[in-house]
């Protein structure tokens, strides 16, 4: 999908998708904008927003939207008005754009998902939760500081850190290894069928899943 294609304006989006919904939910990827960045353990949030948005029919392309700080997808999938976002202020200030998507669809904490990686999880699982701490993860914080914790998350599992002499901050930002990367459709996958159940039942379960074959 072309980053910017199908822009049409916010009035327009409020238009075509303002009539027999029940409710608009927000599904946030935290990571870092810049190529040098893609394919980071820091940046599955990204890359399984990525994902979802290019499965699903409904949804419109990226579109850069400034005002919002954001790279921006929307669309109805039963009777959601889903707005899909990838903040643009890079990880630590994330919660300056859900913020600002937020006020303008008017969607309360309780509708909103971030996906993002935890290294405190090992790969292999995706853990939900809804509220709690950051657990030191700077994105997560921002969004916390800005609409407050009772969102829903979407935790994946990056760890063990390896070596364990190296800095946090430089696994986070590294690349996945050989063996993860042959199991990164399995992690897209059940985190897509994690975010579905989520749009169509309106909640999410806190429970722990495994993806590795």
């Amino acid at each position: 999908m072309g980053l910017f294609q199908k822009q049409p304006s916010y009035a327009d989006a409020q238009q075509l998708f303002s009539i027999g919904l029940n409710k608009t939910s927000m599904i946030v990827g935290l990571g870092n904008i810049g190529s040098k960045f893609d394919g980071t353990r820091h940046n599955i949030g990204f890359s399984i927003v990525d994902e979802f948005v290019k499965s699903k029919t409904e949804l419109s392309d990226w579109q850069d939207k400034k005002n919002f700080k954001a790279h921006f997808s929307i669309g109805q999938l039963g009777d959601t008005r889903l707005v899909v976002i990838k903040p643009t202020t890079l990880m630590n200030l994330s919660g300056a754009a859900v913020e600002a998507v937020a006020d303008f669809y008017r969607i309360p904490a309780k509708q909103v998902l971030v996906v993002h990686d935890e290294l405190d999880i090992n790969f292999g699982q995706i853990r939900t939760r809804i509220g709690g701490s950051s657990a030191g993860h700077n994105g997560v914080q921002s969004v916390i500081d800005k609409i407050g914790e009772d969102f829903n998350r979407l935790r994946v599992g990056i760890g063990p850190k390896a070596p364990t002499q190296i800095d946090s901050a430089d696994f986070v930002l590294a690349k996945f290894n050989k063996d993860e990367s042959a199991n990164l459709v399995s992690l897209n996958k059940e985190a897509i069928a994690v975010m579905l159940e989520y749009i169509y039942s309106g909640e999410i379960n806190q429970e722990t899943r495994s993806f590795l074959v």
